[in-house]
């Protein structure tokens, strides 16, 4: 008990009439507060918490993990839209605080978007399966959520409009169903997930570039000026890959620049699936990206550019008409404290490498040594 509690319950007056308060349900009511009070504390808390989370995935968990201690839910499900240049829909489950694969077959959310812009707040399940149970696009979604048997759907909004994603929230496991006031909580806790999720987006755009998700070129260029830095005082060795589009321009010109978007798209897909978590892959400007690899020498970068090239040369990009076999070509320059230059300079060894690739051939890799281009790379053949 608070000690502000202590002194109004020791107040003579309130110990005269402890039994009258008491019976009217008074001590009660300032109970009730009291834990409610309790409850909006822990809600900055926790916003707090969620305030300092550095991606969508941190926001997820922690906003999964609050309503996971308040409720202990049966299970709870969320089911993240697609965002910059992302297919998939996201979908992570947890029941008793763990992961778990719910099952869930979901192409998308966009067919619940004009409910829960009209009715910004925690929904019932029912409600949301009354109102959109006809609805031919809904169907195949609600009838995925049914098999979970939901008892909430939590939206997260945009502040200026948009659902950037659901939890899906089970039946409560110690007691019965939620009440209003539960539901104001959550809805308030829920405007704080929208805003970190509205705060991380924009802070991605800052660093990505739009059309394909991979960093930008400012994002990049930092990172580079940036281990230049510690590679001098490490003394660690890291590399550098550039990447070019093989005969670029006859996608643009023969299919169309929406076409040559799909390239560029299907590319940097394969690329981010190609590096590590520390690697830095960005799009340099037009058809040409980089990989910056920290702690990485030029044997290590050649393994991870020629197993970038073969995964590209036998990519399918799906269009109609058919495309032409995408390739690319690519350059390869290492630095460590003994080569080491400014930035500018170790992209220039770069392009060089790259530039050797092009005339030998293209869909080739060359690693730039000692001012002389290494020719006795692997060759590989034209498509």
């Amino acid at each position: 008990m608070k000690e502000s509690d202590q002194d109004f319950l020791l107040d003579p007056k309130v110990l005269e009439n402890y039994s009258f308060l008491q019976a009217i349900g008074v001590l009660k009511h300032i109970d009730r507060l009291n834990q409610e009070i309790k409850k909006y504390q822990g809600l900055i808390v926790s916003a707090g918490e969620i305030f300092n989370c550095t991606s969508a995935d941190e926001i997820m968990d922690a906003a999964v993990w609050q309503i996971s201690d308040l409720y202990l839910p049966s299970f709870v499900a969320f089911i993240w839209k697609p965002l910059q240049n992302r297919n998939d829909v996201t979908i992570k489950g947890y029941q008793n605080y763990k992961f778990v694969d719910l099952h869930l077959n979901i192409e998308n959310i966009i067919p619940l978007e004009s409910f829960f812009l009209n009715n910004q707040e925690p929904a019932i399940y029912d409600r949301l399966r009354e109102t959109l149970g006809k609805d031919p696009e809904a169907k195949p979604i609600l009838e995925s959520f049914d098999r979970l048997v939901p008892e909430l759907v939590i939206p997260i909004l945009g502040p200026k409009g948009g659902l950037y994603g659901i939890i899906l929230v089970g039946t409560k496991l110690l007691t019965g169903k939620y009440t209003a006031s539960e539901l104001l909580f959550l809805r308030h806790l829920m405007s704080f997930v929208s805003q970190a999720i509205q705060n991380h987006i924009h802070y991605e755009y800052s660093l990505r570039d739009v059309k394909t998700g991979l960093f930008n070129y400012g994002f990049f260029n930092t990172r580079l000026n940036e281990e230049v830095s510690r590679v001098k005082r490490s003394g660690h060795t890291s590399s550098l890959i550039v990447i070019d589009v093989d005969k670029f321009k006859d996608f643009n010109d023969g299919y169309g620049h929406l076409a040559g978007d799909k390239v560029l798209e299907y590319i940097a897909r394969t690329i981010k699936q190609s590096v590590r978590t520390d690697d830095v892959p960005s799009r340099f400007g037009g058809e040409e990206f980089t990989i910056l690899l920290p702690n990485t020498d030029g044997d290590v970068a050649w393994n991870v550019a020629e197993r970038l090239r073969v995964s590209i040369s036998s990519m399918a990009v799906p269009w109609d008409p058919l495309l032409p076999q995408v390739t690319i070509s690519l350059g390869i320059t290492s630095f460590n404290r003994g080569n080491i230059a400014d930035s500018g300079e170790i992209i220039h060894r770069a392009d060089e490498a790259l530039y050797q690739s092009k005339e030998n051939g293209r869909n080739r890799t060359t690693v730039w040594q000692d001012k002389l281009l290494s020719r006795a790379e692997k060759a590989a053949v034209d498509v």
